[in-house]
């Protein structure tokens, strides 16, 4: 057989296995899935370079689409809790970050003017804690901690490794007792604190950066000498409800010290995030919270807010 009588049945056999791929795919009701396609030399295993190639693409899609916080263990790095959590008085709680070597980590990037950030959310999302531990010569971090009732708890570590990138681990931990869980509160955009009104502006919505402002207030009148914290007038953290996903929060650089403070949400979907803001004043941090429903682009399920102090 000459060279174009082989290449004529190589084409024709190529057919048959894509069209036959597309037969199946009718036949089951489903879409043929795209076919990376690549070329190989001969000698090589041509199939296997193209199944490599498809599932590290599939694999760094699901780690970008992936929000922080919902695993353990991420790019070789474990956060490991040593001791439980206590309710009542606080009690010493120790954890360490376990990295690629099997070693507590002891180097870290500053982020935010600290090197690690520790999250205590109620699976309720009622409960909120922002606490940042000491740690010791040997990788371990410690806090005094006490959560307020009996029940599921999600800690969360936010931190950078030095020479790696940021990443948010979290773990679940459990509170002795009878646990009740709480429904979220009631549709408000303010929430009290204290002598202190926030109201939030702005909706969430999914896939895309949402800019939300908060607006400070004491005894009615503009907070305009808000103190810095964590390098800014404020630091907001973003849960989703359920599975308490940890979501990006940019904050906006401000020159002013308030009444407004804005950040930017990612929501990866629809559905509720608990929005929590601590902000100083008067050398005192307090903590706003707001229940916000994420809508889609094209204004499906409207955001509303639940307001909490």
């Amino acid at each position: 057989m000459n060279t174009a009588a082989k290449l004529g049945v190589y084409v024709l056999g190529l057919a048959v296995v894509f069209g036959g791929a597309l037969g199946v795919g009718k036949a089951t009701g489903q879409a043929a899935s795209p076919v990376a396609i690549t070329t190989a030399s001969p000698g090589t295993n041509g199939h296997a370079a193209m199944t490599q190639q498809t599932t590290e693409s599939h694999t760094e899609q699901a780690k970008s689409n992936t929000p922080g916080g919902l695993q353990v263990s991420e790019n070789g790095y474990t956060l490991d809790p040593v001791t439980p959590i206590a309710t009542g008085d606080p009690a010493e709680f120790r954890f360490t970050i376990i990295g690629p070597d099997g070693d507590p980590v002891t180097r870290y990037q500053v982020e935010h003017d600290k090197k690690l950030h520790f999250i205590v959310a109620s699976r309720d999302l009622t409960s909120f804690q922002h606490v940042h531990p000491e740690m010791s010569a040997d990788g371990t971090w410690s806090v005094k901690l006490a959560v307020p009732k009996p029940g599921s708890y999600r800690a969360f570590a936010d931190f950078a490794p030095e020479g790696g990138e940021k990443l948010t681990l979290g773990a679940d931990l459990q509170a002795a007792g009878d646990y009740k869980p709480e429904p979220l509160p009631e549709v408000s955009r303010t929430a009290k604190v204290g002598d202190y009104t926030v109201e939030l502006d702005g909706d969430l919505v999914t896939g895309q950066s949402s800019k939300v402002t908060l607006t400070v207030r004491k005894d009615g009148k503009p907070v305009t000498d808000l103190q810095p914290y964590l390098g800014a007038y404020g630091h907001l953290v973003a849960l989703r409800a359920g599975d308490l996903a940890y979501l990006h929060v940019h904050p906006e650089e401000s020159a002013t010290a308030g009444p407004e403070v804005t950040f930017y949400v990612e929501a990866p979907s629809r559905g509720d995030y608990r929005l929590f803001l601590d902000f100083q004043h008067d050398d005192k941090v307090r903590t706003a919270a707001f229940t916000a429903t994420a809508a889609t682009a094209d204004g499906h399920a409207p955001s509303t807010t639940h307001g909490h102090g």
